[in-house]
């Protein structure tokens, strides 16, 4: 089977996010599986060389222009609501010229990067899959947000929609999230089938090196009882705000003053500065070490390094940051918002609270803190829920199942 694989960006040609991550993994395990893959994306800056993702990976690079003061350090609403939707006219039309010279038997496409193969679908019998990821342009799963992000968005949001109602099936990461896929995007029950978002956890054992943990515990001078660690981009979103009053609310209540305790958080954006002056304001400067960008490695070192892992966020994708921290065996205090209830149990492997409520997270921050016994076994079994529904293992399994189902009804309605 053919298969092309569309996004507007993938590890490591364009930096390590989520969407990156995803689209790395997704092209190993079903290229792995004896798919022969096609990725389309963007042009990176400086090209690594293609064995970095599959050996022998077929890739077409479409130019991505960012528009006139969308910004270049950081993504932008303008970027996403010109730029995308312009290379996903350009990429989807990529896709589409393999579909017509019948070299693609099928096109897996992420977000708006199939719009030009979503406005050519009636022309063509190869089935067409749509991933649209956290939905983020719809205001993500928080309500209050909704309106000021559907006004911002409103030319990415139309992309998305048009992309998923041209798709044979539509894939929500989550059982959580199926209603916001299904509100959000108009398409009916049938078209939509939920598979998880995974991580490869072969990969990330080895990836976890000893004495990378050993040099960030000797720079960083961690010796701490208790290390709480966060990690996403530094903006209003993710909840670490949030994160900064309850861990105050928990100390200035005496709930933390028999361990010492740090809080890391890794990752950059535009909300840094108000985050230092916010930490600085609640007196949390000597508890509160900002590490910046990562790099791989040091990512699953911290994750090593950590007590209890906190995602503080106010609205949520699948979050592939909280399966690693699963995955290294951490207990996991997140809140009740996008996939992060499929993951995480509460009573079984970490605490879930309301997005944006400082209280209830710092007496969940004190809990964790209070009780080791109790976080290493709600490691362990963390580690048992990635390996048995959320490693690559299993989803590249269920993908490629699906791949072949939408073929084969493909073909039979041609003959």
């Amino acid at each position: 089977m053919r298969v092309a694989v569309v996004a507007r960006s993938v590890f490591p040609l364009h930096g390590y996010g989520g969407l990156e991550r995803h689209v790395f993994d997704l092209v190993r395990a079903v290229s792995a599986r004896g798919i022969e893959v096609t990725l389309i994306t963007r042009a990176p800056l400086d090209p690594p060389p293609a064995d970095a993702i599959v050996p022998g990976l077929r890739t077409i690079f479409v130019p991505y222009r960012t528009f006139p003061f969308a910004g270049r350090r950081w993504t932008t609403v303008i970027d996403r609501s010109t730029a995308y939707p312009v290379f996903g006219l350009a990429a989807g039309r990529s896709a589409f010229e393999l579909a017509e010279a019948g070299t693609v038997d099928l096109v897996h496409g992420l977000g708006a990067s199939v719009l030009g193969y979503a406005r050519r679908r009636s022309r063509t019998t190869v089935p067409l899959v749509l991933n649209p990821q956290g939905l983020e342009e719809f205001g993500g799963t928080d309500p209050a947000r909704a309106g000021l992000k559907r006004l911002a968005y409103l030319p990415l949001q139309r992309a998305v929609i048009a992309c998923a109602r041209a798709a044979d099936t539509v894939i929500a990461t989550d059982r959580s999230l199926e209603p916001v896929v299904l509100r959000h995007l108009g398409i009916p029950r049938s078209r939509m089938t939920t598979i998880p978002n995974a991580i490869d956890v072969e990969r990330l054992d080895a990836a976890t090196r000893e004495s990378v943990v050993r040099d960030l515990r000797a720079r960083h001078h961690i010796d701490e009882d208790v290390v709480f660690f966060s990690a996403g981009r530094l903006e209003a979103n993710k909840g670490f705000h949030v994160m900064l009053r309850a861990l105050s609310a928990a100390a200035a209540h005496g709930a933390l003053e028999t361990r010492r305790w740090r809080w890391v958080i890794a990752g950059d954006g535009p909300y840094r500065h108000e985050l230092r002056t916010l930490a600085s304001t609640l007196g949390l400067d000597d508890r509160v070490l900002f590490a910046g960008r990562v790099s791989d490695e040091e990512m699953h070192a911290w994750h090593e390094l950590a007590t209890v892992f906190v995602h503080p966020t106010l609205y949520e994708g699948s979050s592939l940051v909280t399966l690693e921290a699963m995955a290294h065996r951490r207990a996991v205090v997140g809140t009740a918002a996008g996939g992060l209830p499929d993951k995480v149990r509460p009573g079984i492997n970490g605490w879930l609270v309301p997005p944006g409520d400082p209280g209830t997270l710092a007496a969940a921050l004190s809990g964790a803190a209070a009780d080791p016994d109790r976080l290493k076994a709600f490691g362990a079994e963390g580690r048992r829920i990635v390996e048995r529904e959320f490693s690559w293992t299993v989803v590249g399994d269920q993908t490629v199942r699906l791949y072949e189902s939408l073929v084969r009804g493909s073909r039979q309605s041609a003959s």
